[in-house]
């Protein structure tokens, strides 16, 4: 039976190829006062998308109030969480937070600065099929049903994930094509530009990501004409809206009051200098524009204090752009290829096992990596993903950074972000568990921000990597790359090397480059305009190149290679490899033999599949003893060797001995002495250790071995 819609409206559903798949947009049956109500398919995921913009602005507010939310849903993998105690979906997982930057990231530019409507967008998952990956569908969804609202988005969006497998650049790669991908790449745009890229690549070159920039670009076409026509066909009505702008007459009055004041006062190598400057600038601009107490009196005309202050950023903003655009001069007088003075130091924490601090200008990151057991590896258990991460990095940002005074709360968005970005940059270049079997944990803790804490995070973590002797393939550096545009001439436009915090305030774009000698490991693009074309693109990311290479020899300075040892406060490890068949029998019954083994020699031991054997102990000595130990259980016993045995149980007919770890066997009353025995006490007693030759094992696996014949 069809759905009958409440408002007699009817189910529509509009279809295109999409990379060589069927995808099929429907509206009309679900959420039906929602604003603007989608669902996605593609294979057989589903999404589904909502959108509610209000009618009515929040004048006192200084941002745009959107909220995108992703919303994972377990019952859409056919799962139930694996926990014991929570069965329902809780805090958002950080893949999900991820997910849902990477759909506000290509949506929130294509307002109208200055709108100022609370804007809701819930992308909530159905259905997957782990082929078809929701956090593309949820962009697509995301943006048609921002279309239906009506709201002024200036849409439509699409997006898409470029692989690379043999050399051959993919379109929304399956998911054994993403397991063998040297790349993994997000892009989201619209019809002509770019507006967001995520990627995390081993060592991929500029030119093979412009190509596949372009082929993306290229193949989102079909959405693009399916989200215009579907809008066409319902004949969507554009929501009336007002937009809240810096108070132009304002703004050039102040400017007028600052003449003679700019120029060189805010331009100024010494960035603290320079922010003191603007900081006096704007007292003495609030001081002439600003509000009065009631009970004084004064013939100038006064203005609300958030005007005066969006107006004098304005200004500010205004200034910094004509200097880079008109005069080629930066904030701080630096060239626009020309990257900040940095510094650094490693070992500069004495019970940590690796420690970096990283400073470029006035940003400042200090890097802690600390290893342990595979068995730390992170579990995963959300909708799309059951598995382990070896390699964690989290980042943190706290208020003192920037120089405020505000609540600390639980990790952000933002944070989550950054620190998975870095996390991309360097999990490439890890060396494999194989040849290094640790869990390793990186925190980037940011000490002061002055633009580019993530790609500072992803300098200091590669040395403190090498600081705790993790010997990377390569090791891995970071800039962002900032962009000016002459909103008059978009064709004059200035790309910026080490883009700092004014630069990204007031610029067009904001795009970070990690990588080795060797190529890209991973790339972030945020822009503030309606997007950006690919020739901008490829400036961007041979200047970026030149750049990286820069501040790769800067850190290769502070510590040209790993540790060749590890610190004496990490764990050492002895590898073994064993016969599959025999990992029961290191285990034991009930995991008896292995508990019994860690608890003897105070070691740490993680078994694989495989039969690899990892034992961790900082004591070299006990953890030769437990190597030992295991050893002696999956060797073979010997007939005719002699063992040093202990009594365990004593029976009327013989005793039996525990002659190697783990191995018991017969010791019959006749073998016990050469005479002949009446009772087995009259001779042994249990738990006394004695000497025993291995007679035979019998056709039941059973060994017999002989006191008497140990001595002949």
């Amino acid at each position: 039976m069809e759905i009958i819609h409440p408002f007699g409206g009817k189910t529509r559903s509009f279809t295109t190829e999409f990379a060589g798949r069927e995808l099929t947009i429907e509206t009309g049956k679900l959420a039906f006062l929602a604003d603007g109500a989608v669902t996605v398919r593609y294979g057989d995921t589903v999404i589904l998308a909502t959108a509610v913009a209000a009618p009515e602005p929040k004048p006192d507010q200084d941002f745009f109030p959107l909220l995108i939310d992703y919303e994972e849903r377990m019952y859409a993998a056919g799962k139930i969480s694996g926990s014991r105690f929570i069965k329902r979906e809780g805090r958002p997982s950080e893949k999900a937070i991820l997910t849902a930057r990477l759909i506000d990231r290509p949506i929130r530019p294509l307002f109208p600065k200055g709108y100022r409507n609370d804007v809701q967008v819930v992308v909530t998952t159905l259905s997957i099929d782990n082929e078809h990956d929701p956090d593309i569908l949820g962009m697509i969804a995301a943006s048609s049903a921002l279309m239906l609202t009506g709201a002024p988005f200036q849409g439509p969006v699409a997006g898409i994930r470029i692989g690379q497998v043999e050399g051959k650049l993919i379109a929304n790669p399956s998911a054994e094509e993403q397991e063998k991908s040297d790349l993994n790449l997000t892009v989201a745009g619209t019809r002509d530009a770019i507006m967001m890229v995520e990627a995390g690549a081993n060592e991929v070159s500029e030119d093979t990501m412009i190509d596949a920039l372009q082929m993306a670009l290229d193949t989102w076409q079909p959405v693009i004409d399916l989200q215009e026509k579907m809008v066409k066909e319902l004949a969507v009505k554009p929501q009336k809206f007002e937009v809240f702008k810096a108070d132009d007459e304002l703004a050039a009055k102040i400017e007028k009051f600052l003449e003679g004041k700019l120029g060189a006062d805010v331009r100024h190598s010494d960035g603290l200098k320079r922010e003191d400057v603007l900081k006096d600038l704007r007292a003495l601009v609030i001081e002439e524009f600003g509000p009065l107490p009631a009970e004084m009196e004064d013939a100038k005309e006064r203005h609300p204090l958030g005007a005066v202050k969006t107006a004098f950023t304005k200004v500010i903003d205004t200034e910094i752009r004509r200097a880079i655009l008109e005069d080629g001069e930066r904030p701080d007088k630096r060239k626009t290829t020309e990257v900040r003075p940095i510094s650094g130091q490693t070992s500069v924490l004495p019970r940590t096992h690796g420690s970096a601090i990283f400073t470029r200008g006035t940003t400042q990151a200090l890097a802690i990596a600390t290893l342990a057991p595979i068995s730390y590896a992170q579990l995963i258990d959300t909708m799309e993903e059951d598995t382990s991460k070896r390699y964690m990095h989290h980042y943190n940002f706290p208020p003192y950074s920037t120089g405020e005074a505000r609540p600390l709360r639980s990790t952000g968005r933002r944070e989550i972000g950054h620190g998975a970005l870095a996390e991309r940059a360097l999990e490439p270049m890890l060396p494999a568990v194989e040849e290094f079997p640790y869990a390793i944990r990186v925190v980037s803790e940011i000490l002061s921000s002055n633009g580019s804490t993530s790609m500072a995070a992803v300098c200091g973590s590669t040395l403190s990597l090498m600081d705790a002797g993790v010997p990377l393939k390569r090791p891995v550096a970071g800039i962002a790359m900032g962009l000016m545009i002459d909103h008059k001439n978009p064709q004059n436009y200035i790309i910026l090397s080490d883009i700092q915090g004014a630069e990204d305030f007031a610029g067009d774009m904001d795009f970070k480059v990690a990588g080795t000698s060797e190529g890209i490991t991973a790339l972030q693009m945020d822009i503030k305009v309606t997007g950006i074309i690919i020739e901008v693109m490829r400036a961007a990311l041979a200047q970026a190149k030149e750049g990286r290479a820069h501040i790769m020899g800067k850190v290769l300075e502070i510590l040209p290679e790993a540790r060749a040892e590890l610190s004496p406060y990490a764990p050492r490890i002895h590898k073994l490899m064993i016969n599959p068949e025999k990992i029961k029998e290191v285990i034991g019954k009930g995991g008896e033999t292995i508990q019994k083994i860690t608890g003897e020699t105070g070691t740490q031991i993680d078994i694989e599949d495989s039969g690899l054997i990892m034992i961790y102990s900082d004591d070299a000595h006990a953890a030769e003893r437990a190597k030992n130990w295991i050893e002696s259980i999956v060797v073979e016993p010997e007939i005719g060797k002699v063992y040093d045995a202990k009594v365990v149980r004593i029976m009327d007919f013989g005793a039996f001995v525990e002659f190697m770890p783990g191995r018991e066997g017969l010791v019959h009353i006749s073998q016990l002495a050469d005479e002949r025995v009446e009772k087995v006490t009259d001779i042994i007693r249990e738990g006394e250790e004695i000497r025993v030759k291995l007679l035979e094992k019998d056709d039941r696996g059973r060994f017999n071995l002989s006191k008497k014949a140990a001595h002949d």
